[in-house]
């Protein structure tokens, strides 16, 4: 199997900022949320702080790590939640039809015409805003795309033969739907898992941004960025750091997801056949 070039530099950036979120903090002596009005605002070179500090004398470093961890946990656990409902709504509304399944694309069409970024601002700004609050609100975001193509595949998958010839040796509904199907379009559901990771990356990164995600004593990539929004010219650093990671992190799973999308999806293999 040949892998591109711009996809093996993907995966090599998206295993170096693992291993940063998991280990970076012991590259500085620093605990990320010790200050020092002493050392306020020193740029990346500094003696002790190789990549400077911020308004508070806090070491840049130790808090790009530990916002990695939270950016990463954020971006993996909201897109499951999202993958695992939207995929298990996409399976009850091709199985069961009728009514359930009127209620669960009426419930896609109307996430689907929501702009999500107003709804979070709304929720976050009227409910008190936890972590949980946080995470579950970025797992709801994007389930209707993986109810939509699951409802598709597990549609079109029914009308297979290895279907009817299971059907006719007398299995269960649910033997056929959680043993067969399920396992011949879970890639349509992994495929898009990688679509929609930077998006939601993205979507955290803006709502941190904005004081709407995570918040202190947590840190995110999107919190240290906003941190320095009032001092662009001053201490650049502290938004560009961040941003940088952000920005390469999102290309290179996007890279990966469109690779994995040309190499699993089943439709691009028929039409380029």
């Amino acid at each position: 199997m040949k892998v591109p070039f711009a996809v093996k530099c993907a995966l090599v950036f998206v295993a170096l900022f693992v291993a940063f979120a998991l280990f970076g903090q012991w590259l500085s002596p620093h605990e990320f949320r010790a200050t020092s009005l002493t050392a306020r605002l020193k740029p990346p070179g500094t003696e002790g702080y190789l990549l400077g500090t911020d308004a508070r004398g806090r070491d840049l470093l130790v808090r790009l790590a530990v916002g990695a961890q939270i950016t990463l946990i954020v971006a993996v656990v909201g897109t499951v939640i999202g993958a695992v409902l939207g995929s298990l709504l996409g399976l009850l509304a091709a199985a069961r039809r009728g009514w359930v399944e009127n209620v669960i694309v009426a419930a896609v069409d109307v996430q689907a015409s929501l702009p999500i970024i107003v709804v979070a601002l709304f929720v976050l700004a009227m409910f008190d805003n936890s972590f949980t609050l946080f995470l579950l609100l970025i797992g709801l975001t994007g389930w209707e795309v993986y109810a939509r193509l699951m409802r598709g595949a597990v549609l079109s998958a029914k009308e297979h033969g290895y279907v009817t010839a299971v059907r006719a040796l007398g299995a269960s509904p649910a033997r056929i739907y959680l043993r067969h199907i399920l396992p011949n379009v879970a890639s349509i559901a992994l495929v898009q898992f990688t679509v929609n990771l930077p998006l939601t990356i993205l979507l955290e990164t803006a709502l941190s941004f904005l004081g709407l995600g995570v918040q202190a004593p947590l840190t995110s990539l999107g919190q240290v960025m906003s941190e320095g929004r009032d001092r662009l010219l001053t201490a650049w650093w502290l938004t560009l750091f961040p941003g940088a990671i952000i920005f390469v992190l999102a290309l290179s799973v996007s890279l990966i997801g469109d690779w994995l999308r040309d190499r699993l999806d089943p439709t691009l293999k028929s039409r380029s056949s």
